[in-house]
């Protein structure tokens, strides 16, 4: 009776027995290809971002202690040190400011306009003039919002007090000649009343004009005419 050899196969990636394995090959990486245009948009982004931070840097060294407004100050009033502050900020040179070394020279001053905290001084907002000159008065003229003009009234601005003729008994105003006129230079404009919205105006006349534009406003018989920028009517 023969016997038949049964043949086993070695397992996969087992040698035979008595057989030594062989090196095993490491698995092919195959290279990336490199793009020309990444690498150049990597490097442009890197300069951009260096260029970024060098223009920073350059702003926060390059900054100037200016005067600042740390309360309110109304239309001419005298400003003092406890109304001004300093601050270091990055101005661009085409913005004019008061340096904070020049502080003293703007203390005793008066406010040309309406000064608010928070915001940085600049030459244009203070005078040492006055705003009520020798020699002249200030008239307080209550205006309804029909009679306020729709350009803004800002301090120095000319303007003229006209007097308006009264109404007559039949509702007609009288006849006469032209309107009397006095000339007059905005002091203060104050904002429209709640409710009512009128806008109390302070109007710089001279001493002899005076009381006569105060008669006109108790009557209620003045009206307020802006005058042209170049002074004409």
């Amino acid at each position: 009776m023969s016997k038949t050899q049964e043949r086993t196969s070695p397992a996969h990636g087992v040698p035979p027995q008595g057989q030594v394995a062989g090196p095993v090959a490491p698995p092919r990486v195959s290279a990336r290809r490199r793009r020309p245009g990444v690498i150049a948009l990597s490097l442009a982004l890197i300069a951009a971002g260096g260029a970024g931070v060098a223009v920073l840097l350059l702003q926060v060294g390059n900054r100037t202690e200016v005067v600042t407004v740390v309360r309110d100050v109304q239309v001419g009033q005298v400003l003092t040190e406890q109304d001004l502050g300093k601050a270091s900020v990055a101005l661009d040179p085409a913005v004019k400011t008061v340096h904070s070394d020049n502080l003293d020279s703007v203390v005793g001053k008066r406010a040309a306009v309406e000064l608010k905290p928070g915001s940085l001084l600049t030459p244009s907002q203070v005078t040492k003039d006055s705003l009520v000159k020798a020699g002249e008065q200030l008239v307080p003229i209550g205006l309804k919002p029909e009679m306020v003009p729709a350009t803004a009234l800002v301090p120095g601005q000319k303007v003229q007090l006209v007097h308006v003729p009264a109404q007559s008994a039949t509702g007609t105003a009288e006849s006469g000649t032209a309107p009397k006129t006095i000339a007059g230079r905005v002091v203060k404009a104050s904002k429209p009343a709640p409710g009512t919205g009128v806008v109390v105006v302070d109007v710089a006349t001279t001493a002899q004009d005076g009381p006569t534009a105060a008669a006109w406003v108790s009557a209620g018989t003045l009206r307020l005419v802006l005058d042209a920028p170049d002074g004409s009517r």
